[in-house]
């Protein structure tokens, strides 16, 4: 049998064997060998099955706390530490360099009754689509916070990710042991900057270097992590005792208020506690069973009301064990989301790809999210997105960078297969087009209609939203003989990576690359040299612009050409006009008037949303991609024989004359600024920030720092980590986001077109 909570499965493993994985030694539990012990590793029990993610601001804590999970819970026999550059989560080279997370890495491991899918999750704006796609496959998230600096600008991000897709969090709070960490102030920041209603589940005992423990506000447990010795100080073992009259008075008393808060609180979000409580312990609230108060905060936590707020330094190994007692007690199990998928599929299987990676031997691995059904390999499966069948040829289960080959994969877990060649993220894959059409009439006998995808529609898994890029650049390789390799290489990570886009310059015949920030490329750059062996050239990078235009106008225009013995002949009429410039999204929108919608074919009325949709990607003044029009299609007119190719032409070429006639806007991606920077050296900042173009829109107090929240042009940026180093001398931070497209002014836009034509 296997030791509970004490096991890795590997590819090959058989008995006790010392693992390398990249440049560093690790010591792994042990397979078991016989195949029932195996299923019950790979399927367990639904109900016990937590998918969760970790989510948090860069250096809150992140992959440290992973790695004591994996290490408490008996994955690794030694802590790994991302100063080191030998955790397990963070296994690419460029990842151990930098000691940041650039891609999510999933990693499955028990917690005592309970099986545990861990993806942990990039910090950095540049991956901010990691994050995303993580959020969409998994059942809850916890959020990771610096104690000392409660919610910062990334925070923000991740937790509207986690919004989005309606995923109940636990909050962390980390670092406990920093002197400026503040319980209070990282509470009331969750409260202010999150609109979030933070459950504060547990007291810290002591503070800053003195920091010690725990205590649970629901049990009145007090835990005090005591090192064995100097050199032995892991935080495996822990004492647990109940607090008594012994203790300071000074802890009693905060313990006492403390609980006393949270059941009011608990009560107030939840009928069936507060109902308890007024029937059965109406007199004494203190006398209320903590697995009542459990249940209740459980509740509150499924029905998002509110988030448990937990307490611990994971680099002292303190307060981690009680979280994964958290993630296993108020995070939910796969069968309590996704009620209609489950119930409309039945039986059958139904899985997402949410995200595809390369391995040089195996070729494409699909990471999968079950949701229904059975997944087994050597099995044909449909791709609805793509409407193809893939055979799929081995199933493994993965453990960040290591893998092990399975038989099956049931309901509710985290797969990675292999086979699946045309699969891209967002896709849905189902047991075959019958069951698809099956689930698509339950769904529409209990109400859901269809509106995409024909009548697979509502039972189509949604995808992943994709943001714009913000900076490209042009990438060519050594030699004309290697172009192919990076073709190649290039496609490779754009399936890997779908917020990488990659283009063909018309004009030039360049390679264009178009990503998310200076990093992104750089890092992306680097992998090319690295994985593939190309050392391409980079052009100098450059801004992704937006167009818009300044006026609404009408036009006409008329396509008359012989092809062969056949004549073509078609005139379009048509309106564009510009809208309010959204914050995300290309926002460009395309109608027809009433009448002449029925009229069209379905082929002629394609051909003319190729049209507008194709003048979209290029705009009047300097080529870029536009956002903010309306084009109102107005009458259509074509002889008899008239191809569809041409009508799409003609409407291309009405387009681009109305866009002309419209006038041009350039539009400058603005970034949100957050910069953390001693008072002394503020003025500094605040001079080089007005230089840039910036505006300031708060200055707060953090501890001895202040912060300053602005917003600056993207184009202002360039080089700005070497700039606020020297202004500082090292003693500030700062993190960037994109917060909308903004038009510039004549005088800049004058600037920039004449800069683009090589007049400057």
């Amino acid at each position: 049998m296997m030791m509970s909570g004490r096991y890795v499965l590997a590819a090959g493993l058989q008995g006790c064997r010392c693992r390398v994985s990249c440049h560093v030694k690790r010591h792994y539990s042990f397979l078991p060998d016989d195949v029932k012990s195996l299923r019950a590793v790979v399927n367990p029990d639904i109900s016990k099955i937590r998918n969760i993610g970790i989510m948090a601001h860069i250096d809150a804590g992140k992959t440290t706390t992973t790695e004591r999970m994996l290490y408490y819970s008996g994955y690794t026999r030694a802590l790994g530490d991302v100063d080191d550059g030998d955790t397990v989560t963070d296994f690419m080279a460029q990842e151990r360099e930098r000691g940041i997370t650039i891609q999510s890495a999933a990693v499955t491991f028990d917690w005592k009754t309970h099986r545990i899918n861990l993806i942990d999750t990039p910090g950095h704006v540049d991956f901010t689509l990691e994050v995303e796609r993580a959020l969409r496959v998994l059942d809850g998230a916890v959020a990771v916070f610096d104690a000392s600096a409660g919610v910062e600008a990334q925070t923000l991000t991740v937790w509207r990710q986690a919004e989005k897709h309606h995923v109940p969090c636990l909050c962390f709070l980390n670092k406990m042991d920093k002197p400026a960490a503040n319980l209070h102030f990282s509470i009331q920041s969750i409260r202010q900057k999150l609109k979030a209603n933070p459950v504060l589940l547990q007291i810290p005992v002591g503070s800053g270097r003195n920091f010690s423990g725990v205590v649970d506000l629901l049990t009145n447990q007090k835990m005090i992590w005591k090192p064995i010795s100097m050199r032995h100080d892991d935080g495996r073992m822990f004492e647990s005792k109940p607090l008594d009259q012994s203790d300071e008075p000074e802890l009693l008393q905060e313990v006492n208020e403390a609980r006393a808060a949270l059941i009011e609180q608990v009560a107030d979000l939840d009928d069936e506690f507060a109902e308890l409580l007024l029937t059965d312990f109406s007199d004494n609230f203190d006398a209320v069973p903590s697995i009542k108060l459990r249940e209740a905060v459980r509740r509150v936590t499924l029905a998002r009301k509110g988030v448990p707020v937990l307490c611990g330094s994971s680099l002292r190994n303190k307060g981690v064990q009680p979280l994964l007692d958290a993630i296993t007690a108020y995070l939910p199990a796969p069968n309590e989301r996704h009620h209609d998928l489950v119930r409309w599929y039945k039986d059958d299987l139904c899985a997402l790809a949410f995200k595809v990676v390369h391995d040089k031997q195996r070729g494409p691995l699909v990471f999968l999210r079950i949701y229904s059904g059975t997944l087994k390999p050597q099995t044909a499966v449909h791709n609805i997105n793509r409407n193809s069948i893939e055979r799929m040829s081995r199933l493994l289960v993965p453990f960040a960078d290591q893998h092990v080959e399975i038989p099956s994969m049931t309901a509710g877990n985290i797969a990675l297969t292999v086979g699946l060649k045309q699969t891209v993220t967002g896709d849905t894959i189902v047991s075959s087009k019958a069951s698809a059409a099956a689930a698509a009439r339950r769904a529409q006998n209990d109400g859901v209609e269809s509106k995409k995808h024909g009548e697979h529609a509502s039972v189509v898994l949604s995808g992943v939203e994709v943001p714009d890029p913000v900076f490209f650049c042009t990438i060519e390789p050594p030699t004309m003989a290697k172009q192919a390799d990076l073709e190649n290489a290039l496609g490779c990570l754009q399936r890997e990576d779908p917020s990488l886009k990659v283009r063909l310059d018309p004009d030039s015949g360049q390679t264009i690359l178009c990503g998310m920030g200076e990093l992104h490329i750089e890092i992306l750059h680097d992998r090319i040299r690295r994985e593939y062996g190309i050392e391409t050239h980079l052009g100098p990078l450059q801004v992704a612009y937006r167009e818009s235009i300044l006026h609404e106008v009408s036009t006409i225009d008329t396509l008359d050409r012989t092809v062969g013995e056949r004549r073509h002949l078609a005139t379009v009429e048509l309106a564009v006009t510009p809208l309010e410039i959204p914050t995300t999204g290309s926002s460009c929108e395309l109608a027809f008037t009433e009448e002449l919608g029925g009229q069209l074919s379905p082929e002629i009325k394609e051909a003319v949303e190729n049209g507008v949709n194709s003048s979209y990607l290029q705009g009047p003044l300097l080529g870029y991609p536009l956002r903010g029009v309306s084009t109102l299609i107005k009458n259509v007119k074509m002889e008899p024989g008239t191809s569809p190719a041409m009508v799409s032409a003609c409407v291309s070429r009405c387009m681009l004359k109305a866009l002309r006639l419209a006038g041009g806007q350039v539009l400058e991606p603005v970034m949100s600024l957050e910069v953390t920077v001693g008072e002394e050296r503020l003025s500094s900042v605040l001079g080089d920030l007005a230089q840039r173009r910036g505006t300031v829109r708060d200055i707060q107090s953090r501890h001895d720092d202040k912060v300053l929240l602005a917003t600056v042009p993207l184009a202002e940026m360039m080089g700005y980590s070497t700039i606020l180093r020297t202004l500082t001398s090292g003693n500030a931070t700062f993190s960037l986001e994109l917060d909308t497209y903004e038009a510039m002014n004549p005088q800049d836009q004058n600037t920039l077109i004449k800069r683009m034509a090589g007049l400057l």
